[in-house]
């Protein structure tokens, strides 16, 4: 999970390149681990062609849905995952409304958030096996 910290009112679209550069590197078999992603899937509104041009000049192939185009692309699956996540940020009442002055301070909250939603989900996964 990763996620970058920007003022209220900024587009999610200027957003996209440094929540993708944000990525951790992801650990897997023996080896060097994975540095970026393999793919990114994106609702309509990040359909421009230099962000197609830039994650794909990195080896990330692009799966963002292209305005116009019928709905039923299947991506609603992968962000119902996104929408998820966020809603289970704003239950915690230290991100639902920033109260911080610091943006260091605001982040460190906001990281502690993510890794609590990753524990919860985990350990509620773990029940399954």
């Amino acid at each position: 999970m990763a996620g970058t910290l920007t003022g209220a009112n900024r587009n999610d679209v200027t957003e996209l390149l440094p929540v993708v550069e944000a990525i951790p590197p992801i650990k897997g078999v023996a080896g060097a681990p994975l540095k970026k992603p393999q793919s990114v899937m994106t609702d309509r509104g990040y359909d421009s062609d230099p962000h197609r041009q830039k994650l794909s000049g990195k080896g990330i192939k692009t799966e963002i849905a292209r305005r116009g185009t019928p709905h039923g692309s299947g991506l609603g699956v992968f962000r119902y995952v996104v929408e998820q996540t966020i809603a289970l940020l704003h239950q915690l009442r230290r991100l639902r409304t920033r109260f911080d002055k610091r943006d260091d301070i605001h982040e460190t909250f906001m990281t502690i958030g993510e890794a609590f939603i990753c524990w919860r989900r985990l350990h509620s996964s773990a029940a399954y096996f």
